[in-house]
């Protein structure tokens, strides 16, 4: 094992110190970063300014109906004033004699339910007192305690936040793993092509420097995975969406950790023996044909499962290697997953990762030190 690990840290000092390593994992946590600040753009403004010509009640119950947005009114003295302050951007808006809203262009449409609400509620008290009434005893009598709503089956009130995180995790794992598992193939080509292969393995066996490259490249993976997270967590904070994720974050996350390890331990094993029976980098895309298309139907169904986690297409293949080290994620951030199928999932993912695994060594073993044209998988397989 000491060999193993001898490798395995070569392959981690190595890789890890390139340039390609270092911008892919500043790229990665950037791009995951301003995923989570692009709805802050998309978001209306903070805060409104607008102009009222008429009376003092509009302007109160414009500030009352706005609790959230910050709402500044400023007192014109009639309609040509407060429109020249709409064409002049002094104001997104201005209310003229409780009847008309003008606005330069569309008014916005949070700031036009505003302003709706508010001119609502202050012609309801004005008539209210036109007929002697008291609007603070009639909205005193018209308080009540609102229902209380309460779910029997999933919870739904993070649905929506849900399938966000879902459909962000299935391109994060599809990425990694695409990424990672092609730099195997071509770290065992390279070394296969220059024949530095040859001299490594009078030193130790196949199976250790196989072993080695998978784990050392493994661990890079991991952290480009841990900065994505990382990344995204903190500008969820910086941005108060923290506040809006749903309960179990922790598990969600050492989920996806968990099932990409599996999953890079399956996809690393299968791109090594594929990638030792070809001498040039130029051969890697086509030898490894048959895993990037298992790769890319594991992610179209991924993808489904995130936008309908309880399909029973997602239920079914969140148990079946390789699909289940993309889909089980997915379905656990989507929503509740029994944990009966978290179990097998990952005890036959297991299965699979190993057999995968002794496969691929065997493969790997067989082929890496015949040179030349591609050896065909049918004949080192015999």
């Amino acid at each position: 094992m000491s060999s193993l690990w001898l490798v395995a840290q070569r392959e981690i000092v190595t890789r890890g110190r390139t340039k390609a390593f270092v911008i892919s994992l500043l790229v990665s946590a950037l791009l995951v970063a301003a995923l989570t600040f692009l709805p802050q753009f998309f978001a209306g403004p903070d805060s409104y300014t607008v102009g009222v010509t008429g009376s003092q009640s509009l302007q109160s119950a414009l500030t009352q109906t706005a609790k959230d947005v910050k709402i500044t009114v400023r007192q014109f003295p009639d309609e040509a004033a407060a429109s020249k302050a709409v064409l002049g951007g002094d104001v997104d808006a201005a209310l003229v004699a409780d009847r008309r809203v003008l606005a330069d262009g569309e008014v916005d449409r949070e700031l036009g339910l505003l302003l709706e609400n508010a001119h609502q509620a202050a012609q309801v008290q004005r008539q209210l007192a036109d007929a002697g009434l008291d609007p603070a005893k009639v909205a005193q009598a018209m308080r009540v305690t609102p229902l209380e709503q309460v779910s029997v089956g999933a919870d739904t009130r993070y649905s929506g936040v849900r399938i966000g995180i879902a459909s962000l995790l299935v391109m994060v794992l599809f990425f990694l793993l695409v990424y990672s598992s092609v730099y195997v193939a071509m770290g065992v080509v390279e070394e296969k092509g220059s024949r530095i292969v040859e001299i490594l393995l009078t030193s130790i066996r196949p199976w250790q420097l196989l072993g080695g490259k998978i784990v050392g490249l493994g661990v890079l993976a991991l952290v480009n995975l841990v900065a994505i997270i990382v990344a995204g967590l903190g500008a969820a904070a910086a941005t108060g969406l923290a506040a809006d994720l749903p309960p179990g974050m922790t598990g969600i996350v050492i989920s996806a950790l968990f099932w990409f390890i599996l999953g890079y331990g399956f996809f690393a094993a299968m791109s090594a023996a594929l990638g030792s029976l070809v001498s040039r980098q130029e051969d890697v895309s086509s030898v490894l044909t048959p895993m990037t298309m298992l790769m890319t139907a594991t992610y179209l169904v991924a993808y489904y499962a995130a936008v309908d986690p309880s399909s029973p297409v997602a239920r079914v293949l969140s148990l079946v290697p390789p699909f289940s080290s993309m889909v089980m994620p997915v379905r656990m951030a989507g929503g509740e997953v029994a944990v009966w199928e978290i179990a097998l999932a990952a005890a036959l993912m297991l299965l699979a990762t190993a057999g995968t695994l002794a496969l691929g060594s065997r493969i790997y073993r067989r082929a890496v030190l015949r040179t030349g044209a591609r050896v065909k998988l049918s004949e080192v397989v015999r």
